[in-house]
């Protein structure tokens, strides 16, 4: 392995930085939960998605009445900055501390700027144990040196991820990262509707899941792993899955198909052993992608640019 690759795709034990991602998780909820407070619905949920910037992730422009102001995490200098179109400015440092404190800190910075902000449901989602903001002690470990490495795996799976999505000329969604799955994710559409999903995710409404799967679709990105696969991965999946979809021969060495989570799975550790990373990862991402569109038959002559024309 290159030290050009070993930097690029650090490695990253889940099980060594499973307290910060835990309450890195909780503060990315309450920065999340602003933009679902303020900002307008987009279908799919997309307007509560984060997006990676060359220093972290940012809310981008969330509106306020007639202002706007954006919320960045910031992985290089560790700081959380609120800033206002006006110019006012807020920053909280990213450092070891509870959840509700992170929280009342926030909460307050926004205050002081002048930006009313409620949330209807002041604690997480899609997580097992929901304990409100306000009241969440438990969590309060920050690895600055974990943190950052989470971000340059981040900054590399969404670059490689932005070449894919410009293959499909479909609708298909921005690629953009989920702070209540916590993962980075892009999603094609066969322009079908979708049997109604069951939901089930813990502590989320049915509904919006139902929301985020209205249409047949095709999705694939990164999350950091859990305990289940040990360290951070590439995903894909469909819904509905399509019948044989979990037996299909997909590429490159080492990824396969998870029974327990129903994805296909492509751990960063054979991204990092491979010669060519992106290739490794655009392989991964496209024959999942035909092992569904295919089975599902979806019109890939309309929805696809021709081979020629890949980026």
């Amino acid at each position: 392995m290159t030290a050009a690759v070993e930097s690029a795709w650090p490695e990253l034990p889940f099980a060594a930085w499973r307290e910060t991602f835990e309450t890195l998780h909780m503060w990315m909820q309450i920065v999340g939960k602003t933009r679902l407070a303020l900002a307008p619905m987009e279908n799919h949920w997309w307007q509560v998605a984060l997006y990676v910037t060359a220093r972290g992730l940012t809310t981008s422009v969330i509106p306020c009445e007639a202002r706007v102001f954006s919320v960045e995490f910031d992985f290089l200098d560790h700081r959380l900055r609120v800033c206002a179109a006006d110019g006012a400015t807020r920053t909280l440092a990213l450092s070891a501390r509870p959840v509700a404190d992170f929280y009342a800190e926030y909460l307050g910075a926004l205050r002081s700027m002048g930006i009313a902000c409620r949330f209807p449901r002041p604690a997480p989602v899609e997580v097992e144990t929901a304990i409100p903001f306000a009241e969440d002690r438990q969590h309060a470990a920050y690895d600055p040196v974990a943190a950052h490495r989470w971000w340059q795996i981040l900054v590399q799976g969404d670059r490689v991820m932005k070449r894919f999505r410009g293959r499909f000329i479909g609708k298909a969604s921005p690629v953009h990262f989920f702070w209540g799955s916590f993962d980075h994710a892009s999603t094609r559409f066969s322009g079908r509707r979708a049997p109604r999903h069951p939901g089930g995710a813990p502590n989320c409404p049915d509904y919006v899941m139902e929301e985020a799967y209205s249409h047949e679709c095709s999705s694939c990105g990164l999350w950091p792993g859990g305990a289940a696969l040990g360290e951070p991965a590439f995903y894909a999946y469909c819904y509905p899955e399509p019948a044989g979809y979990a037996r299909r021969t997909i590429g490159p060495a080492g990824a396969r198909y998870d029974e327990a989570l129903r994805e296909f799975i492509l751990p960063v550790s054979c991204v990092r052993g491979s010669a060519d990373p992106d290739a490794a990862v655009l392989e991964f991402l496209q024959s999942t992608y035909e092992a569904g569109a295919e089975l599902a038959h979806w019109d890939r002559a309309a929805l696809e640019r021709v081979r020629q024309e890949w980026p």
